[in-house]
């Protein structure tokens, strides 16, 4: 039975971290959303169902068969041993979790560079506080977590090139998508920046040459960057300071 992708159609987001392991495995799965006469209906059924035992309070979420599995993290804490992208050491899965869990604290800090205030207003309506938010964020929370993943990678005990154990796992294939989405949202200051980083960029590199990624990359299902979702590019929130 393939697994059921429940997220926004029309951005990347966070489904997009659940998507790239899907695809690395080759894993056969359904994105909901976007299948012809599903749409967001299909989601919202869920979501909202007065019947269901176990509702998400949000996508993305997975069902495998009658189990439906919330936020980006635990999904891929569930799907990691199922497809090949998780340490086999069950402590190491938890090391995993963990820095997975920091990427969702980073994406987290992405969305507010663009929504500050409150996310049920527009980008335009707090654009001033969105310019103070980006260049904190740019200044200080970029080197942050980047270095940070960067001494994670360095200091692996295998020196394989990988953030946790000798082989690729889902955390991998986030840390890719950050430097994906970070570079998209903020050119300028990721190429002053990225020099700092080299084994995140040769993780990155390499990922992007696997041949399940490199074919999913190149296909209609990898959609690209926009202002719908939480990379977003404003030039003026960009800055090399």
């Amino acid at each position: 039975m393939a697994y059921e992708l429940y997220y926004w159609d029309g951005i990347q987001g966070r489904g997009e971290f659940v998507r790239l392991a899907l695809e690395e495995a080759g894993a056969d799965y359904v994105d909901i959303t976007r299948e012809p006469g599903r749409g967001t209906g299909a989601m919202f059924d869920i979501m909202e169902s007065e019947s269901e035992a176990h509702i998400p309070f949000a996508p993305p979420f997975l069902k495998d068969g009658e189990l439906i599995i919330p936020h980006v993290a635990n999904i891929l804490f569930y799907l990691g041993p199922r497809l090949g992208l998780a340490p086999q050491d069950e402590g190491l899965r938890h090391v995993a979790n963990g820095l997975q869990l920091t990427v969702t604290d980073f994406v987290a800090e992405v969305h507010d560079t663009h929504h500050p205030i409150d996310m049920g207003r527009y980008y335009e309506d707090q654009k001033q506080e969105a310019k103070a938010r980006s260049a904190a964020f740019i200044g200080q929370r970029i080197p942050k977590y980047l270095g940070y993943f960067e001494r994670v990678l360095r200091q692996n005990p295998g020196g394989s090139g990988h953030v946790v154990g000798d082989t690729l796992t889902y955390v991998d294939l986030s840390l890719f998508q950050v430097i994906e989405g970070l570079t998209y949202a903020f050119p300028k200051a990721m190429a002053k920046r990225k020099a700092e980083y080299p084994a995140l960029l040769a993780l990155h590199a390499a990922v992007g040459k696997r041949a399940n990624i490199a074919r999913y990359l190149a296909s209609p299902r990898r959609l690209p960057f926009n202002e719908e979702g939480i990379f977003r590019h404003y030039p003026e929130l960009d800055s090399t300071e």
